[in-house]
């Protein structure tokens, strides 16, 4: 046994010496595995192309949308606009909405959309969502111009808005940024045009939560809060109503309700304001629309800038 054991290591290392090329390749096409399956996820278009966008099969669309909307498309936006200033990156995140979705079948899943936010710590509240009754109003029942335009999606707009808002009411600049984020979110969540509610807030309450008019409406929104006690009871009761994540949530869907229930963005506003019966509402919906045209002149401004750096478009 002895004489056999200098002959075995022998063996053993001869045989080590032999695999070490083998070894070597085998790494090699693993690392390379590696950097192939990382290029076609972020390459990978969601466009169903077989089996090769492996996006689709390795991570939820979300995740790459991500990478490319909230990653290269926010570089891009510094790289136009390198004479603006901007925020640390500290400050733009996306976070993930997540809603449930009944299907015909009655299993329920969950939707998730990404939404960038000024201040993504709004979206950390734990505030129950108000769409189990958003969802019951069709889409299709919707006046148009009370649908998402998308323009608040912009990091960039989101700060216009704030930065308009801010001179306008001389706000505090952290609370105006958490009321705009809250809006954008709980837009999103309603399925309602920001631009919109961010329009009626303004009319309604120049932005102070602790509004109250002698009817007896209050909050960003002045909702009336002995009228839509069932609503508020969802959020632990009527003392809730001046919470702006509360209060926004609540007026949110009462607006998309109306709108739905009145045929117009228009008469929507109309019966919001409580002028349902009357002959006109005293010039409310007319404020409300200039306001909402102004928000998205700035936004449309600022997105026309994005577009060109020193004089020449970026596109050419």
């Amino acid at each position: 046994m002895r004489e056999s054991q200098p002959a075995m290591l022998a063996a053993k290392d001869l045989l080590a010496h032999a695999m070490a090329p083998v070894y070597r390749v085998v790494n090699g096409l693993l690392v390379v595995t590696v950097f192939m399956v990382v290029g076609l996820w972020l390459s990978g278009n969601g466009t169903n192309a077989g089996a090769f966008d492996l996006a689709r099969i390795l991570v939820p669309d979300e995740a790459r949308h991500i990478v490319w909307s909230n990653g290269f498309g926010m570089l891009e936006q510094y790289k136009a606009n390198e004479n603006v200033a901007t925020a640390s990156d500290t400050d733009i995140a996306s976070v993930i909405y997540q809603k449930s979705a009944q299907h015909a079948s009655g299993l329920t899943s969950v939707k998730q959309q990404t939404v960038a936010l000024l201040m993504p710590s709004v979206a950390q509240m734990q505030v129950k969502s108000i769409s189990h009754l958003a969802d019951r109003i069709p889409a299709s029942k919707l006046d148009p111009q009370a649908l998402d335009s998308n323009l608040m999606g912009s990091i960039q707009n989101q700060r216009a808005v704030a930065d308009f808002f801010e001179k306008k009411y001389n706000l505090d600049r952290n609370k105006i940024e958490e009321y705009v984020s809250n809006t954008i979110l709980i837009a999103k969540e309603v399925n309602i045009d920001p631009v919109l509610l961010l329009a009626v807030i303004s009319v309604e309450s120049n932005f102070n939560p602790n509004t109250k008019s002698q009817a007896g409406a209050e909050g960003l929104m002045q909702v009336m809060t002995s009228v839509h006690r069932e609503k508020y009871a969802l959020y632990g009761g009527t003392q809730q109503a001046v919470k702006p994540e509360v209060n926004i949530r609540v007026g949110a869907y009462i607006l998309k309700y109306l709108i739905a229930t009145a045929g117009s963005l228009r008469n929507g506003l109309k019966y919001y304001v409580g002028a349902a019966n009357a002959e006109d509402d005293g010039g409310y919906a007319d404020k409300v629309l200039a306001e909402r045209n102004r928000l998205i002149g700035l936004c449309q401004t600022k997105s026309m800038n994005r577009l060109t750096l020193n004089g020449k478009s970026l596109r050419s």
